[in-house]
């Protein structure tokens, strides 16, 4: 789908055999029976709620705004966080003509129409046109690089949105034909400030409700920082209480909010940011000994429908990865965690989960094995070809008696003999350094006593 849009006019672009453009009147950017979110669409910078670091006054794309020498950008962020919004207010403030594509059903063919309508328009009138793509991740390889040249050379002004890290989902070479300008989640303040501003302006609810605190307090809680999720929510919470007027609104509790939606969901998404986030929150608390925001980071997985099995091999590495020989036991215990996702399944296999997680959290902590094998394997790929000391060669062969008698540890008191195993060149030491913790600190003491 393809529409035109400034605060003027709306232009519908066919083949035509003149140089003059069909005109059509606007037609509105919402009706009564719009959803709230949709009626309550900022139509100034000013009426943007949150994303002050991103578009506040003196910021880089403010200031491209109001000068309306906008570049390309590419607007990323979570969803509800003021991106299409963004995009109308440039829509509604620009000289230039606003275009907007489905990347769900456009075109290779659409674009490169968009694109000639572009070069005309900027040939035959001096006019910019502004080109947003919405869900812009969502555009294959082949509809990304139908941009790149009119990007690069400006036949368009690109608006890229995207709930996906541009880094991975966009052309490289758009990426860096555009500034990407990142927006965060909206804080409670900023989710406060919408349901304020809905239920008071003519375009919302007209001052025919009110919230108590509870019920703001609920509504907040529900949206996550997601500021169209707050409105929605509102706005369901309002089909259930009859109108008020605004002298005398109709009051909608927290009892009434759980009522329109009675269960709350937080944003989840396999196999992308926050899913990578999350893991990563997860095993740097295992790491940090915080049994609590393990659970709680473990929780969030197990709500979003993770795969239990990915969870129980981030725990394998982790008992290995940061606690070792400290704790030889932990790598049993995330094992059977493994084995438990494996056979048993969820729900089940959340308590199995659970308990491995408290287990290396609680645990002592060494990353000896990780820093030893890491070491050890840059001396391979950088240092010299080091050769096997004669006396540990192997024995199965013409000459072996000439290599120098082998020690047989077994063979003496405390089961251990001093010689040497290292390739000439390295040192004792060079690559395992213990730590003082757990069974690894136990067994350095031991060791070092029986050597003596």
């Amino acid at each position: 789908m393809l529409y035109y849009a400034n605060k003027r006019s709306y232009e519908k672009m066919e083949a035509m055999e003149t140089l003059f453009e069909e005109i059509e009147p606007a037609r509105p950017a919402f009706t009564p029976d719009s959803p709230l979110a949709v009626r309550m669409r900022p139509r100034t910078l000013d009426e943007l709620v949150g994303q002050q670091e991103a578009v506040g006054p003196g910021s880089w794309l403010r200031t491209a705004i109001e000068k309306d020498t906008l570049s390309s950008i590419i607007l990323y962020g979570p969803a509800g966080t003021g991106k299409t919004s963004l995009a109308h207010v440039i829509a509604e403030t620009t000289k230039a003509q606003f275009v907007e594509v489905s990347a769900i059903s456009g075109t290779v063919s659409d674009l490169r129409r968009e694109i000639q309508a572009a070069q005309k328009r900027l040939a035959s009138y001096n006019q910019r046109t502004i080109l947003f793509v919405d869900e812009i991740h969502r555009f294959n390889r082949s509809q990304q690089d139908a941009l790149l040249h009119a990007v690069e050379d400006r036949v368009v002004v690109l608006i890229g949105a995207t709930t996906e890290n541009p880094y991975f989902e966009v052309n490289t070479a758009l990426n860096s034909r555009s500034r990407i300008v990142e927006l965060k989640s909206l804080s409670d303040e900023d989710v406060a400030q919408l349901l304020h501003n809905a239920l008071a302006d003519q375009r919302g609810l007209k001052g025919c409700y009110a919230l108590d605190d509870e019920a703001r307090d609920a509504i907040i809680l529900l949206a996550g920082g997601d500021g169209r999720a707050s409105l929605t929510t509102l706005e369901l919470a309002t089909n259930l209480v009859e109108p008020g007027t605004s002298d005398a609104p109709a009051l909608i509790t927290a009892e009434v909010v759980a009522r329109a939606v009675p269960n709350r969901v937080l944003p989840y998404d396999k196999n992308k940011d926050m899913h990578y986030d999350i893991i990563s929150a997860f095993i740097k608390s295992m790491r940090g000994s915080d049994p609590d925001a393990a659970l709680y980071w473990l929780a969030r997985m197990i709500d979003g429908g993770e795969d239990p099995k990915f969870i129980a091999r981030r725990m394998f590495i982790a008992a290995s990865e940061d606690i070792g020989n400290a704790d030889p036991q932990a790598l049993l215990v995330a094992e059977a965690a493994f084995k438990s996702a494996e056979v048993i399944g969820y729900p089940e296999c959340r308590i199995n989960l659970a308990q491995a997680a408290i287990y290396l959290a609680l645990a002592p902590k060494s990353n000896a094995a990780e820093a030893g094998i890491d070491a050890a394997l840059a001396e391979v790929r950088k240092g010299p070809l080091r050769a096997v000391p004669d006396h540990l060669r192997d024995r199965h062969r013409p000459g072996s008696e000439d290599y120098g008698a082998y020690k047989y540890p077994h063979n003496y008191e405390k089961g251990w003999v001093e010689q040497q195993y290292l390739p000439d060149g390295l040192e004792r030491g060079c690559f395992y350094h213990s730590s003082d913790r757990g069974w690894e600190a136990y067994r350095a003491d031991a060791t070092a006593r029986d050597r003596k």
